[in-house]
């Protein structure tokens, strides 16, 4: 790679920030919105759940045909086309909260998360096949710390501009998400307007040479082991992540007695632990293999979850479930690098299906609202650590499934 090319992918790179930023920003706003609507509309865990099941449900319906679009249209594309989708979700807020109808927030949820689909197809693959060779995982950590900073930033600011007081009446309350997603939008707009101007390289290139290079024979996508246990692995990881998310707060108020804007702001504890784990791994992942840095804050995330459920709420639960935003920061940075290692041609097409288990998200809190329901609260979080152990598993074994054929 020559030093102009480094250089112009080095700026790329800078610019591809301000992408996971965003992504980050508005995903956790939905651990904003579940106290909020669950409230007004008198909602249960389950149904409340919804609201993640409804963004992730997007993962499952819309990453391969986005992945297929970036093959044709080209990642600088995709990424200007997620921008302005997801503009259009966050206008549809407004008539959503206009209605008063919980119907008609979670199809705004799906369009704004059709464009975060699409973002991420885009984006995550960009980021690797512009990284240095080798450096692909310690990169992708790196620009993605910048999506842990956008969830630490986003309870607070969300709880700011989104709760409002006790007294309020129901409409005032509703109403009060319209402006915070029409300033999304329009903020959504202007980076799909810049990303335009800007020159950008053709990652398509670098992907066909990396095949030719390669010559392993392979036909599709699919015949990658690997790329398939790290689906696997992505579904686990953004599922056990998004749930332990979504019941925070709850989580905080019924074993700590915090309010909802107090526990918001512990909340950005959790996003922000992973925002420093991932400048942390970003640098670590330079001198320790990055598999064996997975399975280590595998081990830790699990280990966090059993102490949080002995210790059966207060002090100990509330820290031990927090600190696991700190472990869970570089997992979806190197299952997505080691899933799409050596893939060439086929980058695009596996990032469409590895997005496709991000529906991961939409799932494992939908199951885990279940027993919350059922069996309780803190005993539930039995299923994020059944997640974690699969997690485990890859970091082991499942990264190196194409070892022996390659």
């Amino acid at each position: 790679m020559s030093e102009q090319t480094q250089q112009n992918n080095t700026f790329a790179l800078s610019v591809l920030t301000t992408l996971f930023f965003m992504m980050g920003f508005i995903t956790c706003m939905n651990d904003i919105l579940i106290p909020h609507l669950k409230e007004i509309f008198k909602l249960s865990y389950t149904q409340a759940m919804l609201i993640q099941f409804c963004f992730f449900a997007a993962y499952a319906v819309m990453s391969i045909p986005m992945g297929k679009l970036v093959e044709k249209l080209g990642y600088k594309n995709g990424v200007i086309g997620g921008f302005l989708i997801a503009s259009v979700g966050c206008l549809l807020f407004y008539p959503a909260a206009g209605s008063h109808s919980y119907p008609i927030f979670l199809g705004a949820l799906f369009i704004l998360a059709s464009g975060i689909v699409l973002l991420q197809v885009a984006g995550n693959p960009y980021v690797t096949l512009l990284a240095k060779p080798g450096k692909e995982s310690a990169t992708l950590t790196l620009i993605q710390a910048f999506n842990s900073l956008a969830t630490m930033i986003a309870p607070p600011l969300g709880a700011m501009l989104i709760f409002v007081d006790a007294t309020a009446s129901e409409a005032e309350r509703i109403s009060s998400v319209q402006i915070p997603y029409l300033g999304l939008a329009g903020f959504l707009i202007l980076l799909a307007v810049v990303v335009k101007m800007l020159h950008l390289p053709d990652a398509r290139k670098i992907a066909e040479e990396e095949t030719e290079h390669n010559h392993d024979g392979k036909t599709s996508v699919w015949q990658y082991k690997h790329m398939v246990l790290g689906a696997l692995g992505i579904f686990c990881y953004v599922g056990a992540e998004v749930a332990i998310g979504s019941l925070m707060i709850n989580v905080l108020e019924a074993t700590a007695g915090l309010s909802h804007t107090t526990g918001a702001f512990y909340l950005s504890v959790y996003w922000g632990g992973a925002m420093v784990g991932r400048f942390i791994g970003s640098a670590m992942m330079n001198k320790i293999q990055p598999s064996k840095y997975l399975a280590f804050n595998a081990v830790a995330a699990t280990t966090l979850i059993i102490i949080a459920i002995m210790a059966g709420g207060g002090f100990i639960t509330m820290w031990s479930l927090l600190l696991i935003g700190f472990f869970n920061s570089i997992m979806f940075p190197t299952i997505f690098s080691l899933a799409t290692k050596g893939l060439g041609k086929f980058t695009g097409a596996a990032s469409g299906i590895i997005c496709t288990a991000i529906v991961g998200g939409a799932i494992v809190p939908v199951v885990q609202g279940f027993f919350a329901d059922n069996i309780g609260l803190l005993v539930s979080f039995f299923v994020p650590v059944l997640c974690y152990l699969y997690i485990l598993f890859f970091a082991a074994k499942g990264h190196k499934a194409d070892e022996k054929t390659a």
